[in-house]
This record gives structure tokens, C-alpha cells and sequence, in this order.
């Protein structure tokens, strides 16, 4: 495990440059705008991952806050458990998590609901003929039709704010580091921290490829700007 050890301090070291970690945030924004542009301009040609169905959109981003919770979790339970076996304390980091998800549910109900109301169902994709009678985008493509409305970019949203969340929740392991932890917990620990770190690897080349192929300019910075106001308000606020 001497490979994952120096992984881990390499990735830590990384993390504790205060250029690094003070701008992060900045990145998503500059590739939402950039992206955007060359999207419009048509300079990025296509490749495997222009398409939804890929496999990391499927098995990955689809369910993206589920991966995020599902190696979270147990690194804040072991890791706060290091600094202060109270159950209170313990409690008080895995209220993050309910914060964290409750943002996630009500920024994602929001778009849809903002899609619902401005959209029209269409029977073709060249949106010519409304069908008036489908009021929904559900019934409008059970029907096998096409809904139009205004698509805030779930996608951009919830890779912004799922990797700027695990890189805050992960920022212990700086102090860990020299926590006095036995031999599995200390691999435990390490394999979930670099897990985490290969997500957000994923999570900001998904969002690029999203900025790049998918989604109006518009819908792709509002997506954005909730991720990065979602970070905000529970990290700095």
C-alpha cells in the first residue's frame, strides 16, 4: 500500500495549495463559458462522449449525488471519528450530508418544475406542431413526442456543486495525515481519499464534456451559478 500512501500525500499536497484550493470554484465557471463558445462555434468535434448514452454519463453521472453519498459517508464516519468520538460531533458532520442533499433535491425539483411550466409538447423534434392536450413533459414523452421548455443544465449543476462538496468535506486529511489511526482504518481511509479524488476527476470532465456538447449557453451558466451559490452559502456563508 506504499503506492496509495504516496498517492494520498501527493493529492493532499496538492489540495493545500491555497492557489489551488482558494480558486477551484473558478474552474467550472471559466469552463461553462468557454465551453459554451466553442460549442456555438462548432469547434469541438464529436466523439464518444458527445453522446448521453457513454458510460460515464450513464453508470456515473446519471446517479452522480448517489456515488457522492456512497464514498462520502463512510470517510466522514471514519475520519471525524479520529478527531472526536462524541456522537454529537459525528451527528454534526453527517448533518452536512442532509444539508448537502437537501440543496441537491431542491435546486433539481426547482429545474424541473421551471421546464414544466415554460414548455410545450411538440409531435416532432423540428417543434412544428404543439400538441396542447400534454401539459407535462412526463405525458408529453410517454406519448413518444418531443418537450421544449426552459432546460436549466442539471447536468453542469450537480458536477459543480458534488465536486466543490467532497473537495470540502475531504480537507481533514491534511490533519489525518498524522492522526493516530492502526493499520486498516489508515488504508480505509486512504482508498476512500483517493476514490473521492478520481470522482472529482470525473465529475469536472463530465461537466466539461457537458459545456462542450449539450444544453444552451444560458441553461449551462444558470446550472453553474446554482452549483457554485449551493457551495457557497453552506461554505462560506
Amino acid at each position: 500500500m506504499a503506492a496509495v500512501d504516496v498517492i494520498v500525500d501527493n493529492l493532499v499536497t496538492l489540495w493545500r495549495i491555497p492557489a489551488v484550493r482558494h480558486n477551484f470554484h473558478w474552474i467550472f465557471l471559466l469552463i461553462s463559458l468557454v465551453g459554451s463558445i466553442l460549442k456555438e462555434l462548432e469547434l469541438v468535434p464529436q466523439t464518444y462522449f458527445s453522446s448521453n448514452r457513454n458510460a460515464l454519463n450513464v453508470y456515473f453521472v446519471k446517479v452522480s449525488w448517489g456515488w457522492t453519498l456512497l464514498l462520502l459517508t463512510p470517510f466522514l464516519l471514519l475520519s471525524n471519528s479520529s478527531f472526536n468520538r462524541s456522537v454529537s460531533f459525528l451527528g454534526r458532520r453527517l448533518l452536512s450530508l442532509a444539508v448537502a442533499t437537501a440543496v441537491w433535491y431542491a435546486c433539481t425539483e426547482t429545474f424541473f418544475y421551471i421546464e414544466d411550466a415554460t414548455g410545450s409538447c411538440f409531435e416532432t423534434d423540428r417543434l412544428e406542431i404543439i400538441n396542447k392536450e400534454l401539459v407535462s413533459k412526463a405525458s408529453c414523452r410517454r406519448a413518444g413526442f418531443h418537450w421544449h421548455g426552459y432546460d436549466i443544465s442539471g447536468h453542469s449543476f450537480i458536477l459543480a456543486y458534488s465536486a466543490l462538496f467532497i473537495i470540502e468535506e475531504t480537507a481533514p486529511m491534511a490533519f489525518l495525515k498524522t492522526a493516530s489511526l492502526s493499520a486498516l482504518p489508515r488504508m480505509v481511509l486512504n482508498l476512500l481519499y483517493v476514490a473521492l479524488n478520481l470522482i472529482v476527476i470525473v465529475w469536472v470532465w463530465m461537466f466539461a464534456c457537458t459545456s462542450v456538447y449539450f444544453h444552451d449557453p444560458s441553461h449551462k451558466l444558470l446550472g453553474t451559478m446554482c452549483g457554485l451559490l449551493g457551495w457557497y452559502l453552506t461554505y462560506r456563508v
